[in-house]
């Protein structure tokens, strides 16, 4: 458990990196009901313009507030989040010549405490969610009850 007396701004809560793959797509698709094909269908998804399939926004944004959730170990302490979406996480086809494709896209995920509110205990977490290190996400923050 962790007390809000030892908090500092600009703490370090951690890092981890998330492999996204075509088959995680799938099972986000059907237990959000997104099946929006430029989740799934490479040709689609190129000819408006994506590099390829992209993962879901939702997706993304809930997996990077994981590392929060993880830190202070209770989802239900995490009483509001945000993000901007600002550039797609492209997911490459596990059948391609590349054989870290076959491992999923590798996005980068790190936190560090950006406020501090003593009278409501609660923290401002501010995440960094890169791939390759291009931020797909801003302004991704989570609130913390304590």
């Amino acid at each position: 458990m962790i007390d809000f007396a030892t908090l500092e701004k600009g703490m370090d809560i951690g890092s981890t990196t998330i492999r996204v793959n075509r088959a995680d797509l799938v099972r986000y698709a059907g237990a959000s009901g997104d099946f929006n094909p430029i989740h799934w269908n490479e040709r689609f998804a190129t000819e408006v313009g994506l590099p390829g399939v992209i993962a879901h926004g939702m997706f993304t944004m809930g997996s990077a507030v994981q590392l929060v959730s993880n830190w202070v170990g209770n989802p239900g302490a995490v009483i509001d989040y945000q993000t901007r979406f600002t550039k797609p996480v492209p997911v490459a086809d596990p059948a391609g010549s590349n054989p870290s494709d076959h491992e999923g896209t590798a996005v980068e995920i790190s936190g560090a405490i950006g406020a501090l509110d003593e009278e409501a205990r609660t923290a401002r977490v501010d995440l960094t969610v890169t791939l390759e290190g291009t931020k797909v996400l801003v302004k991704a923050q989570a609130l913390v009850q304590f």
